[in-house]
Formats: C-alpha cells, sequence, structure tokens
C-alpha cells in the first residue's frame, strides 16, 4: 500500500495486507480506546505493540477512529480516508487538553496539518504545539502508559 505525501505526518507505520495503522507516539495521551478496543492488535506489553494483521480491517479501522488525540490513524486498501465529525466537537478533559473532532485545520511548526482527531494543549506548556504533550501533567498518576481505570490486561502496560 503506498503511503500518500501527507501520510509521512501520521507517524510510524504498522502495514497489513488490508489496512496500514499509523501512530504518532508524541500525540498520544494514553486514553487506551485502541488497548480497550482491540486488545489482540494494541498491546502494549508486545513488540511491535500494533499488529494490524490480527483482525478485520474494518474494525481497526472503527477502534482507531476512538482514539481521541488523533495519535492513530488508518488507510483501508478499499475505502475512502476517515470523514470529519460534523459539527466540530470540542470536549474539555479536566486532566488535561481539549479534545477536538471535525474537519479540522492545524497550524503546525512543520505546516498546516488537515486532521479529523486532535488533543490541543489547554495549559500553553506543550512544545509539541498545538498538540497536548503531557507537559501539565496530564498522564503523571498513569506512569505506565495508559489513563485506564482497569486495563484490559489486568495490569499496568
Amino acid at each position: 500500500m503506498d503511503r500518500p505525501a501527507d501520510d509521512q505526518r501520521l507517524g510510524r507505520a504498522y502495514l497489513a495486507p488490508e489496512v496500514t495503522v499509523f501512530y504518532d507516539r508524541g500525540r498520544c495521551r494514553h486514553y487506551a480506546e485502541c488497548v480497550r478496543g482491540l486488545p489482540q492488535v494494541f498491546d502494549p506489553t508486545r513488540r511491535p505493540w500494533i499488529r494490524a494483521d490480527l483482525a478485520d480491517p474494518n474494525a481497526i479501522a472503527e477502534v482507531v477512529r476512538r482514539c481521541p488525540t488523533g495519535a492513530l490513524h488508518y488507510r483501508l486498501l478499499a475505502a475512502e480516508p476517515e470523514e470529519p465529525t460534523s459539527p466540530t466537537t470540542i470536549t474539555t478533559d479536566p486532566q488535561g487538553p481539549l479534545l477536538v473532532r471535525g474537519d479540522l485545520v492545524l497550524d503546525t511548526p512543520d505546516g498546516v496539518l488537515a486532521e479529523t482527531r486532535a488533543a490541543l494543549c489547554a495549559c500553553g506548556r506543550t512544545q509539541n504545539r498545538p498538540f497536548c504533550d503531557g507537559a501539565c501533567g496530564v498522564n503523571a498518576s498513569h506512569p505506565g502508559g495508559t489513563r485506564d481505570q482497569a486495563p484490559a490486561s489486568g495490569k499496568e502496560p
């Protein structure tokens, strides 16, 4: 599966025959929607931690769309890219970022980025503008890599 030029900005690619999953570690705030949704695909105790070949491509796409930060993206071989939520929504996480979904156009140090999901910095201390990088301590109580109250594996990854 060829990577369009914009995909270069989406992070590391994890390839499978029908789907490619992209992960941008710098944008992940460990909400763990992926780990809860498809633990056989998204397993932070395994390397590589994403195995896109272990589930149905459409199921993977559905779980990736749950990622509130935009750290995860996907490309299906036989389908259109993710459609933005309409209308755009903004949710405040009391512990950190503004979670935004919609047809987003973000001004970044690397140029304009078209996006559908993002966790935007609310404290002003990020080094990854405009994204939340955890500078406010959003992940301080979960140093093991997830914000889960009850991780899918039963233990903190």
